[in-house]
């Protein structure tokens, strides 16, 4: 009862059906209903319980056929016809014009937009209480603009303005807009002006606000430093040091920079001038104020990385104020020396360009690589994923890396090491051939490609080429070369057996080689020639047959000795003259016929052997059977008797030693031991000498191995060892080594057999084995016959013998005539003090003693003699008793206490002395490196440095060590006394103790002689005579061909001696210019001269040919050592200078190839910078007159041929600056050869402008390639610094201009090598951009001044857009504000297509922000359409802004007060429902649509709780009829759910039910609208759609104030509706 009872208490209502107020009714004034909502009303067809709808249900029939059926049948029907289209197309024409009407007569009822109606607020005076509280007002957030934006009061400007909005704290958005207004009420009197420039103002606002901030910086002051001498107290008191003041400062500061930001952003502030103002400031200020530029430039560095002219000198200023915080203040400025790293790093990841600047690298290079090499430290350490620090570390490293690579690349620094090709592996090879040396293991030498490839034959025919000049060029020293040469071509033919090169092929290379040498053409070197081939010959290398053949074949002319000398060809001689081996009858029989013909009986080779015969027999008659001979006494007694010998070819030479004198000879060794051994080695030295003037070494060979293993004569083994000894080099390149190492051991195991100990022969069998020939046992049986031998003279006791100090009994020995006397004595001594260690030296000491005795007891000089010889034998016998020899001893007597008494001996004495001494050396007591340190060098030294008439004490010493150098180094024919007759034999053996002066470990002694030489001759204490014949030995010793041989051997042991004392400063200064000549006649063929370049002046082609070349060098380094040396000093700075000269201009003005040049580079890298200044200026000069050089015409041709002219000088100079631009010396250059030369470049680079444009493809790529050269020139010029004149900036001003449509030219180009010239082009632009600067006299000149003036529509649309981005940061203009960025104006043509103006250009001052009007409160559950209005300080009309009649849905605009939920989720889906009732095309974009349906997803599965419990959820999700929506009148400002929605179905329900009201869920049922179309939105829609901000008036209401039929979409207004009773909504009409 009581439930009933409350039931009737509390009656439910009855539920009306009506539509949610979002539904718009189906007509404007008819009351026809709601679109997509039906209410249930009585009697429907759904209330009908018939029998079908109670046993089947409801079931509503089909109104058309087409909803059950599909396209299968009326395809299948069109198939089957003969109708070969589906679809009518009479009827999709109609269709098509119904729609067109639809849409035509829509936009016919479409309002227009209305007329502008945009009114700037304007300016009026008010008194100062009022304008208080106006700009009080304005500081007050609650008081709304529109308010406010009738008019601004007129009054404060400039800088008084800033600090009124300051004090009065107006809020930045607020105070922009007041400032714009005024400035806009500033220009409002000049836009109607002709030049009227909108952003004219925006730069006189900006050097407002810059004035004011550098008005505050500098307020920010450092303390000077103390004045010395000024007693004056000084007192600092900082704006920062206070905190009041400070504050003060911060608050003005702070809020000017707030102020700045969007004024810059909105282009109030123009960007250019803030951005110029700020580099300026960066360069200007001191390290307080840098910290706030700092972090100023950090905010607007983005801006400045679009123009280099911006961030190249702002990269510099950094980098300055890093550099002085490092050196000045270090640890200090922590901060500030961070944010200067970023800027830097910042800018090196943006704009590595900016740092390109050849000069500016060279001053910080160190400093900008430690700062953009280490932005994040440890790289290695980094975390692993930390990819994005890793990349961008990646790309700081590769920009620094391009821009190191660029600016050494203009500075000439680093130069890649240029392969000299053929030459330089010619110099090497060369080099490496002159190496080989006695000791010289010729097997090891790699000098042909050890491996075979494509490029093997190129590369074995130079190295081929190369050899086989080498082998007989003149320019090139020693008999061994020919040998040396067949020796290693033998050893390749031997590696590569069956492999690579065939014997046919060789012989093709060989004969090449014969047939076009000019080397091999020369008549001088036919001898050289023939020892070759004859020798390749003879090992089958070179085919005598085939070469006939060959040259038969191709019918070569002249070829019989019978014609005439001039027409002859030149294999005749190499035919006459190459010997042959083992030849048989019928090849000689070819060789016969074509040399002398058929009918030739008689040959001159015949008759020429019939004569060497002949000589041969008279001076050899006892090999051939005869009696004794007379002696030789000289070598041109000799070779006088046997001219036909020595003189004929080759050929018969080789015939008849082989073939005739060996065997000969050979039968007579074998019973030589019959003759006195005096007979044998006379005979012997006769044929030695006859086969070494001939160059047979082969059969001198042959013969020597043959006399050792048959003599058993003492004497003749030690000549055979002294031929051996002579002749190690040629052994060597034979590589007999091995064969004659083995013949001596097995001499002296024969000799040892018979119990004779021959020490010489055990000395030359160690020196020949060299530790590689004999095996080990052999090797230890000599090493213990040799410590037997020496054990056996010197036993070891416990305690030697004590030798007296005087040997009486020496003395004696001058009075002892028996012949055995010497023996006798020596073997005496050594009884006696074989055990004492230096008796040796105390028996040499008693004998010098005693010598000089000996011109007191006779004035004979033949009897002196004579008893020199008997004292000579006593010594030798002495040497022999002794283990190592005398000539340790004597040489430590020398330089010991031996000084004194050399010096105490007079002339006669030294000339017994000296028989004494040469009769050891020729016999090996001595050799002659222990009389030349001992004696010799010691004399000359004291001679050179004597200062004062001393020189008279040392004549006769000087004489003396004069008269033994040359017979020990330069005579032809020495001996030992002059007085007795002399022998071949003896002649040969000087010949051998010659080689020790030469060897490898005392020919450093003996070139560091000739300076001192050239000291005494320059010595004016010394007597005219010594010093003539000190010239004389000199000159004598340089032009030695054995000298020269050791001096090419090793170049740099000449290069040490003449470079030492100089080092140690031993020669005076005017001794530099003569030392270079000693040196010249050492390493050219010029004789004695006083001009340092007279070896360039005689021939430069000869002495930069491939076989000179490395001593080339060396002079060359030389001599411009000294040369720098002598410039340095001024009294020999004039000579100097005019020599350097004359030795540039030989170089400049002569044609030499590149490879030439560049090795002269190389030659004259390391030279002083005096020189090189010297140097570079006559280069420059040069340059100048090749560039200036009048042409007969501008033909390609003389172009090309200047620029190669030029390219070898700037090849050369470039080499030679290398090492200076490393380490950073200045040069002074003349100043009229810059003008000149930069004029040169300028008008040549013209001229090529005007050819490139008008060449054709041919003709292009060598004008590119003049472009590279003369970019390359300027870097170089450029490189040097100095102060420009007028004339020569001018010029620079023009070619910049030049280089940039030179570098449009080839940016635009596709071809490989203009990809390389343009980079090239653009980087010297760079650097000539950066000097123009530097070079300006203005201190605040215009940093866009020396840069393009051109605009960016202005270039060319071909070019590629990494090149297109980089010429934009040289154009004046920087990039327009985003406003107006990519926008133009434009119309439609008749045609109706869209053509494009100009840009638009940004008005900031005139673009006003829209304040909107104050929000009328209107009826929160119907919006009602507001009038539409342009008039907002942009007009519609300028975007072409029309209106479409859609509608502008606003969900958030109503809210259900039945629900407690306010989610975005039930907005989005409201919203959906909503537009699915709209026809709108553009009303919403496809970001927020799609926004809008993917957020709604999860509502339609039932996944999300919207409020409630999830169970509710699902249940409401299953319900049939779902629940009235939930309607939020709140506004969610930059929500989710104001943006977006889906299209659903319509929530009203069809069935009147009391579960309606429980549910949340919209109906299942779908709307016809709810399909969804392609969003016709733009971009630029889409980017104005997100940059809208929504704000909201605290407690303000406003009037939306767009229609819902405007295109344009502005997103909604903020507005804060009332909550009000839901009621029936009627049908109604919109206001218009």
């Amino acid at each position: 009862m009581m439930k009933n009872n409350t039931k009737h208490e509390n009656p439910l209502p009855i539920y009306d059906s009506c539509p949610p107020p979002w539904v718009p009714p189906s007509h404007q004034s008819a009351d026809v209903g709601y679109l997509g909502f039906h209410p249930p009303y009585p009697g429907q067809d759904e209330d009908v319980l018939s029998e079908t709808n109670v046993k089947s249900g409801f079931v509503l029939g089909l109104y058309v056929q087409s909803e059950i059926s599909d396209a299968t049948e009326a395809l299948a029907s069109q198939l089957n016809s003969e109708q070969h289209h589906i679809f009518d197309h009479v009827a999709l024409t109609q269709l098509e014009n119904i729609m067109g009407d639809i849409f035509a007569r829509r936009a016919e009822n479409t309002p227009t937009v209305p007329p502008w109606t945009f009114k700037m607020p304007s300016r009026v005076t008010l008194n100062d209480a009022k304008r208080q509280a106006w700009f009080a007002d304005l500081a007050n957030d609650d008081v709304p603009l529109h308010k406010l934006g009738k008019s601004v009061p007129h009054g404060a400007k400039g800088h008084d303005l800033l600090d009124l909005l300051q004090s009065n704290n107006v809020a930045i958005s607020r105070a922009v807009w007041f400032l714009r207004v005024l400035g806009a009420n500033e220009t409002v009197g000049l836009r109607n002006k002709p030049n009227y420039d909108p952003t004219q103002y925006s730069v006189d606002w900006t050097n407002v606000v810059t004035s004011y901030l550098k008005k505050q910086l500098a307020e920010i002051a450092l303390p000077s430093a103390p004045r010395l001498g000024l007693n004056i107290k000084q007192s600092f008191k900082g704006v920062l040091s206070d905190p009041d003041s400070r504050d003060r400062w911060v608050s003005r500061f702070t809020y000017c920079l707030r102020l700045l930001r969007p004024s810059y952003a909105d282009g109030l502030v123009d960007s250019r001038t803030l951005l110029l103002w700020l580099v300026q400031q960066m360069v200007t200020c001191n390290l307080a104020q840098a910290g706030f530029v700092a972090h100023l430039a950090d905010e607007y560095l983005d801006g400045m990385l679009a123009s280099r002219a911006l961030t190249k000198p702002f990269a510099d200023a950094c980098v300055a104020k890093l550099s002085e915080i490092r050196s000045s203040a270090q640890g200090q400025l922590v901060k500030l020396d961070a944010l200067l790293e970023t800027l830097l790093q910042r800018i090196c990841l943006t704009l590595p360009d900016a740092l390109v600047s050849p000069n500016s690298w060279a001053s910080h290079s160190s400093l900008l690589s430690s700062v953009l090499s280490d932005a994040f430290g440890d790289h290695e350490h980094s975390l692993p994923g930390d990819q994005r620090q890793r990349g961008i570390q990646r790309l700081l490293l590769e920009n620094l890396s391009d821009i190191q690579q660029r600016n050494d690349a203009m500075l000439f620094r680093n130069l890649p090491p240029r392969a000299l090709e053929r030459l330089g592996s010619m110099v090497v090879d060369i080099q490496k051939l002159n190496s080989i040396s006695c000791t010289t293991d010729i097997s090891k030498i790699g000098f042909f490609p050890p491996h075979s490839g494509d490029s093997l034959s190129l590369i074995f025919t130079e190295k081929l080429d190369t050899l086989l000049t080498w082998a007989v060029t003149p320019l090139q020293f020693g008999p061994h070369r020919p040998f040396a040469a067949a020796t290693l071509l033998i050893q390749y033919c031997e590696r590569t057996a069956r492999r690579e090169l065939s014997c046919t092929t060789l012989h093709d290379y060989l004969f090449d080689w014969l047939d076009t040498s000019e080397v091999a053409t020369d008549g001088a070197n036919l001898k050289s020639v023939s020892a070759l081939f004859g020798k390749l010959v003879k090992n089958g290398l070179f085919d005598y047959a085939a070469y006939i053949q060959r040259l038969v074949a191709r019918s070569e002319p002249s070829l019989l000795c019978s014609e005439s000398v001039q027409s002859a060809s030149k294999h005749r001689e190499f035919l006459r003259w190459i010997p042959l081996h083992n030849i048989t009858s019928s090849l000689l029989h070819q060789r016969k016929l074509i040399l002398y013909g058929a009918r030739a009986r008689e040959t001159p080779e015949d008759v020429c052997e019939r004569e060497m015969r002949r000589e041969i027999r008279a001076i050899l008659p006892l090999v051939f059977g005869g009696t004794p001979p007379h002696p030789f006494t000289s070598l041109s007694a000799l070779h006088d008797n046997c001219q036909t010998s020595i003189r004929a070819p080759r050929f018969e030479q080789v015939k008849v030693f082989k073939d005739w004198l060996l065997p000969n000879y050979k039968k007579f060794a074998s019973s030589s031991d019959k003759y006195d051994e005096s007979v044998v080695l006379q005979t012997f030295s006769v044929v030695v000498e006859l086969l070494c003037c001939t160059c047979c070494y082969g059969s001198l060979l042959e013969l020597s191995l043959s006399v050792l293993s048959q003599t058993s004569q003492a004497g003749v083994v030690a000549a055979v060892g002294e031929v051996f000894h002579r002749f190690a080099t040629v052994w060597t390149s034979m590589n007999a080594t091995s064969s004659i190492t083995n013949a001596l051991y097995s001499a002296h195991v024969v000799w040892r057999n018979r119990g004779v100990q021959v020490r010489s022969l055990l000395a030359l069998l160690v020196e020949m084995d060299g530790g590689h020939h004999l095996d080990e046992s052999a090797r230890a049986l000599v090493a213990a016959d040799i410590s037997s031998f020496a054990h056996a003279l010197a036993p070891e006791t416990a305690m030697g013998g004590m030798v007296p100090l005087v040997l009486p009994e020496i003395l004696l020995l001058a009075e002892d005539s028996k012949p055995d006397a010497p023996s006798i004595l020596a073997n005496s001594l050594w009884y006696k003090y074989r055990t004492s260690l230096d008796w040796g030296w105390k028996v040499w000491d008693n004998t010098v003693a005693s010598l000089r005795q000996v011109p007191l007891m006779t004035n004979d000089v033949l009897k002196r003699h004579m008893i020199a010889l008997q004292y000579a034998q006593f010594l030798l016998h002495v040497d022999q008793h002794l283990p190592a020899g005398i000539d340790e001893q004597v040489l430590r007597w020398f330089l010991g206490t031996g000084k004194s008494e050399i010096l105490a001996l007079t002339i006669d004495a030294w000339d017994v002395c000296t028989v004494v001494l040469l009769f050891l050396c020729a016999h090996g007591a001595l050799p002659s490196t222990t009389i030349l340190r001992g004696l010799v060098y010691p004399a000359w030294t004291q001679l050179a440095n004597v200062m004062s008439e001393q020189a008279q004490s040392l004549v006769t010493y000087v004489q003396s060590a004069n008269a033994l150098f040359d017979c020990l180094i330069l005579r032809t024919e020495p001996q030992v006394s002059s007085m007795l007759a002399n022998t071949l034999l003896n002649i040969h053996r000087f010949y051998t103790r010659r080689q020790y002066a030469f060897g490898e470990l005392h020919f450093g002694f003996l070139a560091a002689e000739m300076p001192t030489l050239v000291s005494i001759e320059h010595n004016s204490f010394v007597p005219q005579h010594l010093r003539d014949v000190a010239k004389e030995l000199r000159i004598r010793t340089c032009e030695s061909r054995q000298f020269r041989f050791a001096a090419y051997r090793d170049l740099d042991v000449i290069r040490t001696a003449f470079e030492q004392p100089i080092q140690s400063g031993s020669i005076d200064e005017t001794l530099f210019e003569p030392l270079v000549n000693a040196l010249k006649v050492i390493l050219s063929d010029s004789s004695e001269g006083m001009d340092v370049n007279a070896f360039l002046n005689s021939g430069i082609s000869s002495v930069l040919s491939p076989c000179r070349l490395a001593a080339t060098a060396v002079q060359l380094q030389f001599g411009l050592r000294q040369l720098g040396r002598a410039i340095a000093n001024d009294s020999t700075k004039q000579a100097a200078s005019a020599s350097l000269d004359r030795m540039t201009s030989v170089l400049f003005h002569h044609s030499i190839a590149s490879e030439e040049a560049c090795f002269i580079a190389e030659m004259v890298k390391e030279i002083d910078s005096a020189v090189a200044e010297k140097f570079v200026n006559n280069g420059m000069e040069s340059l100048a007159e090749i560039l200036a050089r009048p042409s007969a015409s501008s033909s390609l041709e003389n172009l090309v041929e200047r620029i190669d002219r030029a390219g070898e000088i700037l090849r050369l100079l470039s080499h030679v600056m290398e090492p200076f631009r490393t380490k950073g010396t200045v040069f002074q250059l003349d100043a009229n050869c810059q003008e000149r030369l930069g004029k040169g470049i300028c008008e040549t680079l013209s001229a090529v402008e005007s050819m490139l444009a008008a060449a054709a493809a041919q003709a292009s790529k060598s004008l590119t390639e003049s472009v590279l050269f003369l970019a390359r020139l300027l870097q170089f010029k450029l490189g040097f610094g100095g102060i420009w004149t007028t004339v020569t900036r001018d010029q620079y001003e023009m070619l910049s201009s030049v280089l940039f449509r030179l570098a449009l030219m080839h940016a635009s180009s596709s071809s490989e090598l203009d990809s390389v010239a343009y980079p090239l082009v653009i980087d010297t632009l760079y650097f000539l951009i950066d000097e123009l600067h530097s070079q300006s006299k203005s201190s605040t000149s215009d940093l866009f001044k020396y840069y393009p003036s051109i605009s960016e529509h202005e270039l060319p649309t071909d070019i590629p857009s990494e090149y297109y981005c980089q010429l934009c940061t040289l154009l004046p203009h920087l990039p327009p504000n985003e406003v107006v960025a990519n926008l133009v104006h434009a119309h439609r043509d008749a045609s109706g297509q869209l053509v494009y103006g100009a840009p638009v250009q940004n008005r900031p001052w005139e673009w006003v922000e829209n304040l909107g009007e104050p929000v009328v409160e209107e009826d929160a559950y119907r919006w009602q359409e507001g009038p539409f209005k342009n008039a907002s300080s942009l007009s519609l009309e300028l975007f072409a802004a029309r209106r479409t009649g859609e509608h502008i849905p606003r969900p958030n605009l109503i809210r259900d007060t039945t629900t407690k939920h306010d989610d975005d989720e039930s907005n989005m889906r409201l919203e959906g429902d909503v537009r699915s009732f709209e026809d709108g095309l553009s009303a919403e974009s496809i970001y927020r649509r799609d926004w809008r349906e993917t957020r709604l997803e999860a509502y339609r599965n039932g996944q999300v709780d919207g409020g409630g419990s999830s169970t509710g959820s699902k249940a409401e999700a299953l319900d049939e009829v779902g629940s009235l929506p939930v309607f939020h009148a709140q506004n969610r400002s930059g929500s989710a759910g104001s943006r977006s929605g889906s299209r659903r179905a319509s929530p009203a329900s069809s069935v009147r039910s009391r579960s309606s009201v429980q549910g949340t869920m919209s109906s299942v049922r779908q709307s016809p609208g709810s399909t969804n179309k392609m969003s016709t939105t733009t971009m630029s829609d889409v980017m104005e759609e997100g940059s809208t901000t929504m704000r909201s008036g605290g407690g303000h209401k406003r009037k939306l104030d767009s229609d819902d039929e405007v295109e344009i979409v502005e997103g909604p207004l903020p507005i804060k509706a009332d909550v009000k009773k839901s009621k029936t909504i009627k049908a109604r009409g919109k206001k218009r």
